[in-house]
């Protein structure tokens, strides 16, 4: 036995997915264990860190509702992945597929003809009783005939080593991306054994996903397609957000979309654009208030009716999710014969429907050995084990059953099988259950090879559920000959696709470059007050305008004002903000630039956790919020996406510099070490000592700051380019006229600065005339800011920026 195994214990009552029943590696997965032999327990741990920090870094999470860890939780990856032969596969393979081809021909007879039911081969109570059996969908055809576009299939292992499918997924499928992420890390993580061992990829299918959704567009138009999400709120947001980016659709809410003339449109910069496909995330009845659950905030007024025009391609097509109950599985053999004429390939978990008066006294006699479910998702009630129940329990359980036996599946108890995670120095047993996804593309369905393994957190689990803190492993099939590989990108589509930028993605993009250059303005305020002594005349001017640019609530000390979580003007509390608009625009950043984004949160929220040093977490995220400069400058093509973000960067840049000036020449006339601390925080120290050799003075300061325009950091240069960015947004969006703010910003640069140096009356009266300029600026800016959102932004939802410069 090799070392990593002397902490694994098989269990001889269910299945072993590394050991045969003999205690030998089975064949497929001695070259994994040879390698983890050959790295030592040092390297593996090293491995296994490796993974739960590209999770961290790449913002990988799973919200679990009222979850006491927080919203966002981190998903959880083991490093070891499941290994399955490619012959085993190939048979999984092939009953997926019959089955999403079966499911899809019993959706189209359920909404059509129903004469499955009107044979008696399956009892109408369980369709028509289910409340995802959509009664305004009946008659109506999906584009192209496709039902399913996307289904799961959850699997389990019976001890004597068959595959058995537990249920089914219709509605909408989550994994597929968490499945690619896991992939991407694990590959990583495990580059040399993947290699070597020919692992097939699982690109193909997702690019098939893509061309399956588009095949039935007009050759004469560019394709517009999108991904529906009910926001970032939903527990698989971040999948959402990662699927639209992998297949090159738009991240939409139901807010983004508008139907017209049975037509639906995206509402984007430039008017409105036909969406000719959506992948959708969002449940059935959520889609359409009109028609079907009225509500609905989260979906699209009159879809139903574009969908009966046939005017969209729909994946997964609205009332799908009829198919998600165990009812079902009972009678799959009969319907496979009866609708394809073949029998059924990959077989379910015994069932029975307690609504047949047969089924019902079957399953009271053999209640031990079965697990209760409900027939329906909307009945509230966790599977129950029979061989669990005391006997008041079960007395009170048979009660139900005869009362209301339509509401109740048994499900024969499977002991899952139990695969290897890596613990701590060695492996040990968890247990295991495998969700496999077909997709269809414009040649049939095809089957991601290896789909997602999830597992519970102990080997004895019965139930494996994310919700319930299990974790999942990437699944690698092994190829034949050639088809094994590393690559996990999506092959290239010929067809030019439609680039138009949702509306609210737009204004997202915006706030994002605003609280970017926002928090990096605060902190570099604050450090350069923190960096003043107490004593110096600076130190109490320099306190009244931290308060007054919103760093610092009144009475408060300014160093404790960095971790005030309670200050809605404060950094934290920016920080927020800056975390939620780059959720929203998630789409349209590169891995890299959220990485950065995440390293800003998790630095404050480490500081404040650890109650560190103030100065110090100031230098940290000084450097953290220059890096996301970097990103928006560098990071983008630069399209109307990059010109929002950095229209809203230039917008804050040029709002705070002149707040701040304006603050301190609109009462006496500033000391030389205000003159250094206000250098200090526009970061022109280095400009000005470059250019003057005389300590810092009010008018040389003023031409660098406000009238030099090769400075990035300058009034001139920062209108500049907001007049810039404003006309190249007018050629593709709309005109959006800034006159009154070009004549603000012009007032201000050509003011005589010489006037406004000084202590005399003159002098005085200079520094207010030019704070009052400066403030023009500030409400130009902001008058701008709004005009912004009404040209642009005005057909999303209320402006959730209640707090602006």
């Amino acid at each position: 036995m090799s070392a990593s195994l002397q902490t694994y214990t098989p269990d001889l009552q269910r299945y072993d997915e590394l050991l045969s029943p003999d205690g030998s590696i089975r064949p497929h997965w001695r070259a994994l264990v040879e390698r983890l032999e050959q790295a030592g327990p040092d390297a593996v741990r090293r491995s296994a860190d490796l993974a739960r920090r590209l999770i961290v870094e790449n913002g990988v999470t799973y919200n679990v509702y009222a979850d006491p860890q927080g919203r966002d939780r981190l998903w959880t990856l083991d490093m070891l992945p499941v290994i399955m032969s490619a012959e085993e596969w190939q048979s999984i393979e092939r009953g997926v597929i019959q089955r999403a081809r079966l499911f899809d021909a019993l959706l189209a007879d359920l909404y059509g003809p129903q004469r499955l039911l009107q044979e008696g081969t399956a009892p109408a109570e369980v369709a028509f009783g289910h409340p995802n059996y959509l009664w305004p969908c009946h008659g109506a055809v999906p584009r192209g005939g496709r039902w399913l576009y996307m289904y799961a299939a959850d699997l389990a292992r019976s001890p004597d080593g068959r595959w058995w499918v537990l249920s089914d997924r219709t509605q909408t499928p989550s994994g597929p991306g968490y499945a690619l992420e896991n992939r991407r890390i694990v590959s990583r993580v495990l580059a040399d054994t993947l290699d070597d061992l020919n692992v097939r990829p699982l690109s193909g299918a997702f690019a098939s996903l893509r061309d399956g959704l588009l095949a039935n567009v007009e050759e004469s138009e560019t394709p517009l397609a999108v991904v529906l999400t009910p926001g970032p709120f939903n527990e698989t947001y971040f999948e959402h957000a990662y699927l639209a980016r992998q297949l090159g659709f738009s991240l939409v809410e139901g807010s983004d979309l508008t139907v017209r003339d049975d037509t639906l449109y995206l509402k984007t910069l430039g008017g409105l654009k036909r969406v000719h496909a959506v992948l959708r995330r969002l449940d059935d009845d959520f889609c359409d208030p009109a028609e079907l659950r009225a509500d609905s905030a989260l979906g699209v007024q009159g879809l139903l009716k574009v969908v009966r025009a046939g005017r969209v391609v729909l994946g997964n097509a609205l009332g799908s999710g009829v198919i998600e109950s165990a009812a079902w599985l009972g009678f799959l053999p009969s319907i496979c014969e009866w609708l394809l004429g073949e029998s059924l390939q990959l077989p379910s978990v015994a069932t029975w429907w307690c609504g047949e008066r047969p089924a019902l006294e079957e399953v009271l006699e053999g209640l031990d050995r079965l697990v209760i479910k409900p027939t329906f998702p909307n009945q509230r009630f966790e599977a129950v084990f029979g061989r669990d129940l005391t006997r008041d329990a079960r007395a009170r359980l048979i009660r139900r059953l005869r009362a209301r036996p339509y509401a109740y599946v048994a499900q024969e108890r499977l002991a899952l099988s139990q695969t290897p995670v890596w613990r701590g120095t060695g492996l040990t047993g968890r247990a295991l259950s495998l969700r496999v996804y077909a997709i269809a593309g414009p040649e049939g369905y095809q089957v991601i090879p290896g789909g997602m393994a999830r597992i519970a957190s102990d080997v004895y689990a019965d139930v494996v559920s994310t919700q319930r803190g299990g974790g999942s492993k990437d699944v690698w099939v092994l190829g034949q000959g050639e088809e094994g590989s590393q690559a996990t990108e999506l092959a290239p589509r010929s067809r030019l696709r439609n680039e138009s930028l949702p509306s609210r993605v737009g204004e997202n993009l915006y706030w994002l470059g605003r609280y970017a250059t926002r928090c990096e303005d605060k902190v570099r305020l604050l450090r350069g007050t923190l960096a003043l002594e107490r004593r110096s005349e600076v130190w109490p001017r320099a306190v009244d305008t931290c308060r007054h640019l919103g760093v610092t609530p009144m009475d408060s000390d300014p160093a404790a004002s960095l971790f005030d979580t309670q200050h809605q003007l404060g950094i934290a509390a920016d920080l927020q903000r800056l975390q939620w608009s780059a959720t929203q625009a998630r789409g349209r950043l590169s891995a890299e630039h959220w990485r950065a984004i995440g390293v800003v949160q998790r630095q404050y929220h480490d500081a404040s956790s650890s109650s560190s040093d103030v100065r110090e977490t100031l230098d940290r995220l000084t450097l953290s919020c220059a890096a996301l400069s970097g990103f928006a400058h560098d990071d983008m093509t630069q399209d109307d996406a990059w010109r929002l973000m950095m229209l809203g960067r230039r917008v804050e840049r040029i709002s705070f510099l002149s707040l701040l000036l304006s603050r301190r020449l609109s009462e006496a006339a500033p000391t030389q070490g205000e003159l250094e601390w206000i250098l200090d925080i526009a970061s022109g120290t280095i400009a000005y000592r470059t250019r003057y050799f005389d300590r810092p003075r009010l008018a040389p300061l003023l031409q660098l700051l406000v009238r030099d325009a090769k400075n990035p950091r300058s009034l001139a240069f920062l209108g500049q380019e907001i007049c810039a960015i404003t006309q190249q947004l007018s050629e593709s969006a709309g005109e959006l006229a800034v006159d009154f703010f070009q004549q603000a910003v012009t007032e201000a640069v050509e003011a005589d600065f010489g006037a406004l140096e000084g202590a005399g009356y003159s002098a005085d009266l200079a520094r207010q005339g030019f704070s009052r300029a400066l403030s023009k600026v500030v409400d130009a800016a902001s008058l701008l800011s709004d005009r912004l959102s009404m040209r642009h932004f005005s057909h999303t939802e209320l402006d959730r920026h209640a707090v602006t410069a």
